[in-house]
């Protein structure tokens, strides 16, 4: 089964995740921050995350590159997915190593088709 990290500090947001993701036969972990998630990772090594951008403490920015750089988290593909939907943001989260980036709302089926994606 797939695991799929989810950092969002929205617990509305977290609840559509988690009920999606298990829908969709994902194996959920969870984090509120990009701190919790960043160690979330190291601790885990989950096969995707999906990242925030706007959050307390550490951005999603922050905490992708963080990820996407560390000796035992660089191979897990990140997918930044934000209600900030600029290009500039797009280009930012790609270059902190994010492998997709979506705009919020997320439509069920893209998502799942990105995990996939970014799986292979």
């Amino acid at each position: 089964m797939t695991t799929v990290l989810v950092i969002d500090d929205s617990p509305s947001e977290m609840a559509k995740f988690r009920d999606l993701l298990a829908k969709n036969n994902f194996k959920v972990l969870e984090a509120t921050n990009g701190e919790q998630g960043c160690q979330m990772a190291m601790d885990h090594l989950p096969d995707v995350i999906l990242m925030d951008v706007v959050m307390p403490e550490m951005n999603g920015f922050q905490a992708t590159r963080k990820i996407t750089r560390g000796k035992t988290t660089a191979h897990i593909p990140v997918i930044m997915i934000s209600t900030k939907n600029q290009e500039t943001d797009r280009v930012w989260g790609k270059r902190q190593g994010a492998k997709e980036y979506m705009a919020k709302p997320v439509d069920e089926s893209g998502l799942v088709n990105i995990i996939r994606k970014v799986m292979e």
